[in-house]
């Protein structure tokens, strides 16, 4: 009887201590660190050392200049804009996919993931010979004043574009999750379908949809190739910050290239962290609601 206790207690104890099939902790967080230095840390690392060779009157110059400004206001504003359409029209399809069963839905579905795949410079190409003034679409927008290749325009298209799957693809498994029986409940217990959604569903999903605000902004923030071709790249008007960052390098102006870098490097982490924060509320509000 003592050993089958003292064999039950010892497996007991051995089967509490978790399995792990990598190797252990230090030896796992030593490569990680390693990897992490060797293909993120050491190049942006880089980014910044060029830029300390500034002084800090000549860093404010360089990244404040009326034209570089006028880049921000574009790159983020726009950006802020084609997330903000991406939260709406992305949430539609998310809600369609997971909610409805129609012919050709497995195509619509993969084709969601196209701008994933398909390389930014040929999307560029796409939109700026569907929305020219001889396309197929911007044939028919071009008589009623609607100008949309080579101008702002053009630029919320190909960035509305490159952001939807990131809204549908976070959206969607929530939706999957989400507990239908809460709203048969709210139907039964009276409710219109206008109030199950904004006391049932929108909740559930809120923190999938900020999240996918997030990823699609900060996806639009840094994009370059699909931009450059419909944008015109008019200087004040249409130009982006990566298209002036790729401008000062070709001047050979690298400090300046650099320090402008810096700030959108920086704007970039801010994004990232707050994706990141939205995702452990995400974990933590599911947590907490399975309890």
């Amino acid at each position: 009887m003592a050993g089958q206790a003292t064999l039950s207690a010892g497996y007991s104890v051995k089967s509490a201590s978790p399995f792990r099939v990598m190797p252990g902790f230090r030896l796992s967080l030593g490569f990680t660190l390693f990897y992490l230095a060797l293909i993120v840390l050491i190049p942006l690392s880089a980014v910044f050392l060029k830029t300390f060779t500034m002084s800090w009157a000549d860093f404010v110059i360089a990244v404040t200049s009326p034209r570089v400004m006028a880049s921000y206001r574009l790159t983020f504003g726009v950006s802020l804009l084609a997330a903000l359409l991406n939260v709406v029209f992305g949430g539609i399809v998310a809600w369609v996919l997971v909610r409805y069963t129609f012919p050709a839905k497995k195509l619509i579905d993969a084709l969601v993931d196209l701008p994933f795949a398909l390389p930014t410079a040929v999307a560029g190409i796409a939109l700026t010979a569907l929305y020219s003034a001889n396309g197929w679409f911007g044939r028919y927008l071009e008589p009623l004043g609607i100008k949309v290749a080579f101008t702002p325009l053009g630029i919320l298209v190909a960035l509305t574009f490159i952001g939807l799957p990131f809204v549908v693809r976070t959206v969607q498994p929530v939706l999957e999750d989400a507990e239908r029986e809460l709203e048969e409940a709210a139907a039964s217990l009276g409710a219109s379908n206008w109030q199950t959604f904004v006391r049932v569903i929108f909740p559930t999903v809120m923190p999938a949809l900020m999240t996918g605000f997030a990823l699609a902004f900060a996806r639009a923030t840094g994009e370059y190739g699909s931009v450059i071709f419909i944008a015109g790249n008019m200087p004040m008007v249409s130009e982006i910050t990566p298209l002036f960052i790729i401008t000062k390098l070709e001047q050979y102006d690298y400090t300046g290239a650099t320090a402008i870098a810096v700030v959108m490097l920086t704007a970039s982490f801010l994004l990232l962290l707050t994706i990141n924060v939205l995702q452990a509320w995400t974990r933590k509000r599911g947590q907490s609601e399975k309890i």
